[in-house]
């Protein structure tokens, strides 16, 4: 090889650009493990990178929640169902952390949205039950 090729010649790799990291997926392994504020360090490296993510705002409001930051778990449920307004499961975990602050009259109406259209699925019969059971005790009744 000439020394001019040798000099010019291109690096293996040189052109590869660094691969981003899935930040969604690292917080929901990290959450899995139990270490909640490291999952919401990595949900809000994956919320820089994807600011309407419904999935991602949920799932900090799940986070926030687990470590007793409510102020912050509603803020985020609230933003999400401002994206998409059918997240059965950010009208049920709004729904009992307004129940929890007091404010029985928009938890009713949460969790009547949550009613409305509820989620399927292995574990979702006890969501609708304690759903159901909530309206039941705040003399509420389900909309159809």
């Amino acid at each position: 090889m000439s020394f001019w090729k040798h000099l010019f010649k291109r690096r293996r790799g040189a052109g590869l650009q660094p691969q981003r990291l899935d930040y969604l997926n690292e917080a929901l392994a990290l959450e899995r493990q139990g270490d909640y504020d490291a999952a919401l360090t990595s949900y809000r490296l994956a919320l820089r990178d994807h600011p309407a993510d419904p999935r991602v705002l949920q799932n900090m409001a799940i986070a926030y929640t687990k470590t007793q930051r409510h102020d912050e778990a509603i803020r985020y449920y609230r933003r999400a169902l401002e994206i998409d307004d059918t997240l059965a499961g950010a009208h049920y975990g709004l729904a009992f952390l307004l129940l929890n602050r007091g404010d029985n009259e928009y938890a009713v109406k949460h969790l009547q949205t949550f009613m409305a259209r509820p989620p399927r699925g292995p574990d979702a019969q006890k969501w609708i039950e304690h759903a159901r059971k909530a309206l039941a005790e705040l003399g509420a009744e389900e909309e159809n």
